[in-house]
């Protein structure tokens, strides 16, 4: 019995531990705080330039997430570089250009327009266009196989009789079905 106590105590520890270190794995300590408070600039005209133009660049860790929102090491010395070159007399675009000539295309989260990304651009046009019109296709199709059959005169003169009220002559083919 005491074994099996044993057991379930360090199953129980085992599970709050695997529960509790990736939480605290993740979150900031006090040298990083320190870190990350003491590259902000003192001038607060500065520091929303940086904010802003760093919401238009991608992290290259994150990828889904831009430099201004990543916790990342490498989008810490992106927004420190973006920091420093608008702090020097850079223009925005002059810096953007430095961090696409270090990093690529992939940098700018809206990428340039020109040959080799014209897909980017006008690639989703072209599939809502395409989708539209094979869903206007199918539905054309589909309204054109569901209209029924026209009546032969059979038919329409039984009708006839029913919604007059006749009695109505029931053919050798009617009695089968």
């Amino acid at each position: 019995m005491p074994a099996d106590l044993f057991k379930r105590t360090l199953g129980v520890v085992l599970l709050a531990c695997g529960a509790v270190l990736p939480a605290l794995a993740a979150a900031p300590n006090s040298d990083e705080a320190a870190r990350l408070a003491a590259q902000v600039s003192d001038d607060p005209e500065l520091e929303a330039r940086v904010m802003a133009l760093s919401h238009k660049l991608r992290c290259l860790v994150c990828q889904n997430e831009s430099v201004a929102e990543s916790r990342a090491p490498l989008a810490l010395d992106m927004r420190n570089q973006v920091r420093e070159q608008l702090a020097a007399g850079k223009s925005e675009r002059e810096v953007v250009d430095f961090l696409v000539a270090r990093f690529g295309d992939f940098v700018a989260f809206t990428p340039p327009f020109r040959a080799s990304t014209v897909l980017l651009w006008v690639g989703p046009g072209v599939l809502l266009v395409v989708a539209v019109g094979g869903l206007l296709w199918r539905l054309r199709r589909r309204a054109a196989e569901a209209s029924p059959a026209p009546l032969d005169q059979a038919a329409h003169e039984r009708a006839c009789a029913l919604l007059e009220g006749r009695p109505v002559h029931h053919s050798s083919e009617d009695s089968r079905s």
